[in-house]
């Protein structure tokens, strides 16, 4: 089996059965996932694909505090 490289993007099968992906660091710590689950393999590789083009995003910053206390 080949050594996973990293950072890189894992896609897996959660509980309920549908696809999600993480993306891990260099570190190994997760830094970034789908937030939500899909039932399709290709849903789930298009999500990745959005993901990788929105690395030259804009970053934009809020002076307002966000409680994210739940």
């Amino acid at each position: 089996m080949a050594t996973r490289p990293f950072p890189s993007f894992l896609i897996y099968i959660d509980g309920a059965g549908e696809y999600r992906w993480h993306y891990q660091a260099s570190n190994t710590k997760i830094i970034a996932d789908s937030g939500e689950g899909y039932k399709r393999r290709e849903d789930c590789e298009r999500g990745i694909e959005i993901m990788q083009q929105s690395a030259n995003a804009e970053v934009w910053e809020t002076q307002a505090v966000t409680d994210r206390r739940r």
